[in-house]
């Protein structure tokens, strides 16, 4: 019997109707396995992936392969969105067997849960000789099985960065980051390593914070740019805005199609970012269009943002994003359309299949006369509306917290840099869909959807995510409100998910036992949970005026260190959060009953590193930051402190900017 139709997993739902008897994730499985003697196959994988589809049509599809499965095992299928913590357990044990990891994750385990054999994708015929083989295994050499798992365990326990060298965070180690970095820099196409190219978000926004506090060329130079070839490369969506997970080449130009809500929250902060330090108008238009795909395209009925956009639509990867030089002239004319094929380089061989082009920017479109910018925005306009009659890519609609915390801090980041209400609004209301749905009894739940929350445990990236998240709206609010939600995420952290020796767990101490503890600190797609719950402590301690918080932080900060020197592409978010801590990071107050003022806008815009800025009445309940900060001759006033040392009030909006100008750590 397949019991995945009652679940809220839209990727576990994709496979309710298999012939296959899946469970889902739970305790009853693995006591099915231990009454019927036999081992256990996790699937693991996510809506959006290619492979997990093939792999699902070619055998779970497939009643002979179903029937292998349903003798011999007990079949559970896992989302990883929806379960990181099974997912990271799972892909230690198939990276430390295999010597690399991916989705679909195919794993044989003890009905205790142990691994023994791992793998990703296989193909129909390999896989069905697999389950055979793995079953005559089980029965034929128990023994061998069993202490193999056992060995697994021992060996995936045993990597976690649990302990290990510390080292403190200086200057230096930030500096020998960004040499590394740069070291690896593709100086040809843009970002880091070669291909398949991965948008480097998190290293964005550190080389960013690093140039400002230091004034380093060479790590603006590197951002402005991979910005530049990625935004006007194929991994950006010429027509909608968004951007794609990556791209199969080195040159940006055919991505991997499939659109992930973190991917863009953290391009969303690093194009308004730049923008904010370079007044560049293409990193402006970008990150603006990127805001406005997030809340069209992400936007679910009942409130939160959805996980991804599928790769393909009608099982055919790409389908509704390429096009060739003749689609181009039928919905455009000859004269446009051959207009348009010259700009957006589509060629008649083609840069993707079937003689079809992923669209590319080949000139640079805001420095245009306005008659060619009008063209332009016509062109696009024309062809997106042709786009809407094609098959459109499935949507994953279930809210991860974490993830939306990361867009909230993003929407806010965009909000009051550019003055964008939808942005600052949309970052509120779904700062509320996490505060009223997924916190739940002062603990956090990792998804929902429609509108119903979900059973899986918060996991340590979701405490961080969203309480910068709702540090983001204090900031944005001025309510204190926030302030105290915030402080409930992190005090659960700390009480909850610490390793005893400063760092800290994935997993809360009371959650789910798996087979190991994941304690993961490298930031990979998205921050570490590590990274994201030292940025959401020291910024805490910056509004809040709570020092033990930020001893916390340094504390945890000194055991990721080391990653951050050697390997800085593994750890961008947790080097992000480091520049703020050696720029102070500053606390901002601006006394005002102004909605908006000068002073408020220099703030915003010449802010060091990771400051935190809040702006209200003076003494506002529930906001520390303006407490005993009085207007100065009935003008807006802004206090400048640091390390809760603070300079004299100023109100001349060109003092405030000297104040805040960059500081060498």
């Amino acid at each position: 019997m397949n019991r995945l139709g009652a679940v809220t997993s839209p990727y576990l739902l994709q496979h309710a109707d298999n012939p296959v008897d899946w469970w889902p994730w739970c305790p009853e499985a693995f006591e099915e396995a231990r009454r019927r003697d036999v081992p256990v196959l996790v699937s693991v994988g996510y809506s959006s992936c290619h492979w997990c589809h093939v792999m699902a049509h070619e055998s779970f599809e497939d009643d002979g392969i179903a029937k292998l499965m349903n003798d011999d095992f007990v079949a559970i299928k896992v989302d990883r969105e929806e379960r990181p913590d099974v997912d990271a357990v799972y892909m230690s044990a198939t990276q430390a067997m295999t010597g690399q990891g991916g989705w679909p994750m195919t794993v044989f385990a003890t009905p205790d849960g142990d691994p023994f054999f791992c793998g990703t994708y296989f193909p129909r015929a390999r896989f069905a000789q697999l389950l055979t083989a793995v079953a005559e295994a089980w029965r034929d050499k128990r023994a061998e099985v069993v202490e193999q798992g056992a060995n697994v365990v021992r060996a995936i326990g045993g990597s976690q960065l649990v302990g290990g060298p510390t080292a403190p965070i200086s200057a230096e180690l930030l500096a020998a980051a960004v040499a590394g970095l740069v070291k690896d820099r593709d100086r040809t196409y843009g970002g880091f390593g070669g291909a398949p190219k991965f948008p480097p978000h998190m290293s964005m926004l550190f080389l960013l914070r690093h140039h400002q506090r230091t004034g380093s060329a060479e790590a603006l130079d590197a951002v402005r740019e991979v910005a530049e070839r990625m935004g006007r490369g194929g991994i950006y969506d010429q027509l909608a805005g968004g951007f794609a997970r990556y791209s199969v080449d080195a040159r940006w130009t055919v991505p991997h199609f499939e659109k992930m809500l973190y991917d863009n929250a953290l391009l969303l902060r690093a194009y308004t970012q730049l923008w904010r330090l370079t007044d560049d108008p293409f990193a402006r238009r970008v990150a603006d269009e990127t805001a406005a795909f997030l809340l069209r395209d992400l936007g679910t009925p009942a409130g939160g943002l959805a996980s991804a956009l599928d790769a393909d639509a009608a099982g055919v990867e790409g389908l509704t994003y390429a096009w060739t030089p003749a689609q181009l002239t039928e919905v455009l004319g000859a004269e446009d359309g051959a207009w348009a094929a010259d700009l957006f380089r589509v060629t008649e061989g083609g840069t993707f299949e079937h003689g079809s082009s992923v669209l590319v920017l080949a000139r640079d479109i805001e420095a245009a006369e306005p008659s060619l910018v009008a063209r332009w925005s016509g062109v696009r306009e024309k062809l997106l509306n042709a786009r809407a009659g094609r098959p459109q890519p499935a949507r994953d609609d279930k809210v991860v917290a974490s993830w939306n915390g990361l867009a909230v801090t993003a929407l806010a980041e965009h909000g009051v840099l550019t003055g964008s209400r939808p942005s600052a609004d949309a970052a509120v209301e779904l700062a509320e869909v996490l505060a009223t749905r997924h916190l739940v009894d002062g603990r956090l739940r990792r998804v929902s959807r429609d509108g119903v929350v979900g059973e899986p445990a918060g996991v340590l990236e979701d405490y961080g995510c969203v309480a910068e998240a709702f540090l983001a709206v204090h900031q944005l609010t001025a309510d204190g409100r926030w302030l105290d939600l915030a402080k409930v995420l992190l005090d659960v952290a700390l009480a909850h998910f610490g390793t005893g020796d400063g760092g800290f767990y994935d997993t809360a101490d009371d959650a789910e036992q798996l087979v190991t503890r994941p304690a993961d600190p490298t930031d990979n797609a998205t921050p570490s949970g590590f990274s994201a719950i030292c940025a959401a402590l020291v910024g805490y301690t910056a509004l809040a005026g709570d020092p033990s918080y930020r001893e916390a932080a340094d504390v945890a900060l000194q055991r990721v260190a080391p990653l951050i020197g050697g390997h800085p592409r593994f750890a961008g978010y947790a080097a992000a959060v480091a520049e703020a801590t050696l720029s102070g990071p500053y606390e901002i107050a601006v006394a005002t009953h102004e909605a908006q003022s000068e002073l408020l806008s220099a703030a915003h815009r010449h802010a060091p590193p990771g400051a935190v800025i809040v702006s209200g009445a003076p003494d506002r309940p529930g906001v520390p930051l303006l407490a005993d900060r009085p207007l100065i001759d009935g003008l807006p006033t802004a206090y400048v402190c640091r390390g809760f040392v603070c300079d004299r009030p100023v109100t001349d909006p060109g003092e405030l900017v000297a104040r805040l100008g960059s500081q060498e750590g």
